[in-house]
């Protein structure tokens, strides 16, 4: 039974790309916006430099309860805006940048040294996630949830996705941002670890591998995260919309909740095989929720309709205890009407064959229903 007088805490991150207001171009002057970002702050949360000049990254402060996690969002997207107009620049909430970039890397020596190590894989990659951590009690319980939750990631990344274009040209995905991130030699799903202790094995050998630089480099679909007592889930695309990121943080609340609450009544879990998981990734990426995707038990086609359908259905009883269940479902219900982040950069496009004007657009939507 879940307990909704016991919600666990979620906490998001949110990498927002800065660009040119006019002409929609990235501009490197995450130093600048961080400077004005920091004076007069909101209290809760934070904002901090990422791999490229031309991104900035807010974070939540947690809480157990989503409208706050919604307050404090749509705060940082205000105030981290304000700060970009002081540069002459906005924030716009794109994955990738849809026009021409030449990404200039952040002047911190982690960073210098990602670039040296991973050539074009790190120097090319300007691309803006959205992570969501979730409370745990324990690390055995976060290792289950890790791996009890891999199947239903891909369905986060259909529902997200909101990078259509690369470097100029349309992808031909809903999120290419996944396929970008994917060159990094540690992302991606996991196979099965069955307690902590396996998990961090496994993480001791990658890093004894000399590959990964340390522990935050440990790029795990969904992870232990190495700084709070949480599953920090890593696979969607930043959204568009402010209500749709809080709709991913709300699932992914849900999900490790469901997850936590079957290993804890012992209800079996059968691993994928990796290479399912890979596909079905892969298929979320491509199509978004325009064709089908793999069914979560299957791995076969299915209507993505059916697909959220089964998510969905899957996390009802956490929905219902934490009292989320309306603000997915209207979020869900827009997504079906108005279409993701990337059909919203397509349709821009569309209009006028305009890559500026697609940014303008994403502009525009970033600041929607921000009161």
């Amino acid at each position: 039974m879940i307990d909704s007088k016991n919600l666990r805490t979620v906490g998001v991150e949110e990498e927002l790309l800065i660009v040119d207001p006019e002409t929609g171009a990235p501009r490197a002057v995450a130093g600048t916006l961080l400077h004005r970002a920091t004076q007069d702050a909101p209290a809760d949360g934070d904002i901090e430099y990422e791999l490229q000049q031309q991104q900035i990254e807010v974070e939540t402060s947690p809480s157990s309860d989503i409208s706050e996690i919604a307050r404090q969002l749509k705060q940082w997207r205000r105030h981290t805006d304000a700060a970009a107009r002081e540069t002459g620049s906005r924030i716009a909430a794109l994955a990738t940048s849809p026009l021409p970039v030449d990404p200039q890397t952040t002047f911190k020596p982690r960073y210098q040294t990602m670039v040296r190590r991973f050539g074009l894989s790190s120097m090319e990659q300007l691309t803006c996630g959205f992570h969501v951590h979730v409370g745990i009690n324990d690390e055995d319980e976060g290792t289950a949830v890790v791996d009890r939750i891999q199947r239903w990631l891909p369905i986060l990344v259909a529902l997200s996705g909101n990078s259509p274009f690369w470097q100029g040209r349309d992808s031909g995905y809903a999120s290419f941002r996944t396929q970008v991130w994917s060159r990094l030699p540690t992302a991606g799903p996991t196979d099965r670890f069955g307690e902590a202790a396996e998990y961090h094995r496994v993480v001791d050998r990658l890093l004894a591998s000399g590959v990964p630089l340390d522990k935050g480099m440990i790029y795990f679909n969904a992870r232990l995260s190495h700084r709070y007592p949480t599953v920090e889930i890593r696979v969607s695309d930043i959204c568009a919309r402010a209500d749709d990121a809080i709709m991913i943080a709300a699932l992914c609340r849900a999900l490790v909740q469901t997850a936590a609450q079957d290993s804890t009544d012992g209800i079996r879990h059968d691993h994928p095989y990796g290479e399912q998981l890979r596909l079905a990734q892969w298929r979320a990426s491509r199509a978004g929720l325009a064709e089908p995707l793999l069914d979560p038990w299957t791995f076969t086609p299915r209507p993505a309709e059916e697909v959220v359908e089964a998510l969905l259905d899957h996390v009802g009883p956490a929905l219902a205890a934490s009292g989320d269940s309306d603000l997915v479902a209207e979020s869900i219900e827009r997504l079906r009407k108005s279409g993701t982040g990337s059909d919203l950069q397509r349709a821009a496009y569309e209009a006028g064959n305009d890559l500026g004007a697609v940014v303008r657009r994403l502009i525009d939507v970033t600041a929607e229903r921000l009161d």
